[in-house]
């Protein structure tokens, strides 16, 4: 008996010392989690107001979207090039907010807005890389239909709308660039966190409409004298715009020497994603409310790995983050942030798309599909997105690149032919039909 109470005592105490090891742990646990909301609250804060706005901007698009079907029939082809356009606007505008926002945190450029040689550089290299890009977008859009064999409107009906699509909303994406960055930093805003979102919902918001003006525009002058008059000077606008900028002044000659082949690279990303579309053409026409998600999901996830690349970036700059190929603490903060906005936003997409849908007479898959495609897609993306964003900055910065230049446009245009094959993937899952037609 003594020797079995002595047993029952010391399991007793060994239970206790692992009971008291555990809260012991979990009370750690939720002093680093509660060390982690208190130090990264301004970020979630400024980051999750952000994205919520781009949320709202982003369905405007895909309400758009959603009623183009008829321009997406009629002009085939086109939707080749709508991701391209979309990101380009984000790649370009969101490279200058992140410099002008790494410029404002080390000093070199002052938050007010007037004249300075800096901000003129980043202006010029702005509007060369709209032209450029835009003519690069038109012939990748119509080579990946030759390639595909996807019909497809001519070389240079592709041209007019991409140069004109690109000029109409980039009137519009530069002045407000300029004005956001330097309005919220003088305001105590970190524009890393809000600059990129509200730029990219902005470029959605104009893209599509500017595009749409273009086609318009296409069909008064099509098949006659001034649509070639117009072919013709945009590609010496073209040409003539790398010349000046391969000529500039030193930050141009940077901006544009760095920019033009990353954002080459990020063009046929681009395609490569209305590619994946235009194969499934079918199936999305069939299910606009899908078609009304594709700029929503597009853009928030574009959105969430550029405010971590512009974070990290300004990080490097800064010296509280160090070009590693293993993140340290400053970096995982950054990524605890991002899977956080993830974990709220993705969710978030499915249900907005869904009500939007149906409030507007747009036939939905139904909440619950909604709901759970978004959600499933986006976690699916998030570490994806993590390592390209965290990867890209050390890389380029242990390389001798400025990272604002790089890593935004190539992160989101990695991410978004991942986004919509992952949206597509998730969609024929659960609407039940056989992954073997992806093939």
């Amino acid at each position: 008996m003594e020797s079995t109470l002595l047993l029952i005592v010391h399991f007793i105490i060994i239970l206790s010392k692992c009971i008291l090891k555990i809260f012991s742990s979990i009370k750690s646990d939720f002093n680093h989690l509660f060390i982690f909301f208190k130090e990264g609250r301004r970020a979630l804060g400024e980051g999750f107001f952000a994205l919520f706005i781009s949320i709202i901007g982003s369905l405007f698009a895909g309400i758009l979207l959603g009623k183009m079907t008829f321009f997406l029939e009629n002009y085939p082809g086109l939707i080749v090039l709508i991701p391209g356009a979309i990101g380009m606007r984000g790649n370009i505008f969101g490279a200058l907010g992140s410099r002008l926002s790494s410029d404002l945190h080390i000093g070199i450029l002052p938050p007010e807005l007037k004249k300075s040689n800096i901000l003129t550089q980043n202006i010029s290299g702005a509007i060369i890389l709209t032209i450029i890009l835009s003519l690069l977008l038109a012939f990748f859009a119509k080579g990946f239909c030759l390639l595909l064999g996807f019909p497809s409107i001519s070389i240079i009906d592709f041209t007019i709308i991409s140069v004109l699509g690109g000029i109409f909303s980039g009137i519009i994406l530069l002045p407000l660039t300029i004005i956001i960055a330097l309005k919220s930093y003088e305001n105590g805003w970190d524009p890393d966190n809000v600059t990129t979102p509200i730029i990219a919902t902005i470029g959605d918001l104009f893209t599509l409409p500017s595009i749409l003006i273009a086609v318009l525009l296409l069909g008064w002058i099509k098949n006659g004298f001034f649509e070639i008059f117009l072919f013709i000077i945009f590609i010496f606008m073209g040409l003539a715009g790398l010349i000046l900028g391969l000529r500039g002044e030193i930050d141009l000659k940077k901006i544009i020497y760095q920019s033009t082949p990353v954002l080459l690279i990020c063009s046929l990303m681009g395609t490569t994603a209305g590619s994946i579309l235009n194969s499934k053409l079918s199936i999305i026409l069939s299910n606009p409310s899908i078609l009304t998600m594709v700029p929503l999901f597009s853009a928030e996830s574009g959105n969430l790995v550029s405010i971590l690349g512009a974070r990290l970036s300004s990080g490097l700059h800064s010296g509280y983050i160090k070009p590693t190929l293993w993140p340290n603490e400053g970096a995982v903060r950054n990524f605890g942030i991002m899977i956080t906005l993830a974990v709220i936003i993705y969710p978030l997409i499915g249900l907005m798309a869904h009500f939007s849908s149906i409030s507007l007479g747009i036939p939905s898959v139904g909440l619950y599909n909604m709901i759970l495609i978004s959600s499933i897609a986006g976690f699916i993306l998030t570490p994806i997105m993590l390592i390209t964003a965290f990867y890209l900055n050390s890389i380029s910065y242990r390389k001798g690149f400025n990272p604002d230049n790089i890593v935004i446009p190539l992160s989101t245009s990695i991410t978004d032919p991942i986004a919509n094959l992952s949206l597509i993937i998730m969609t024929m899952i659960f609407l039940g039909i056989s992954l073997t037609q992806i093939i």
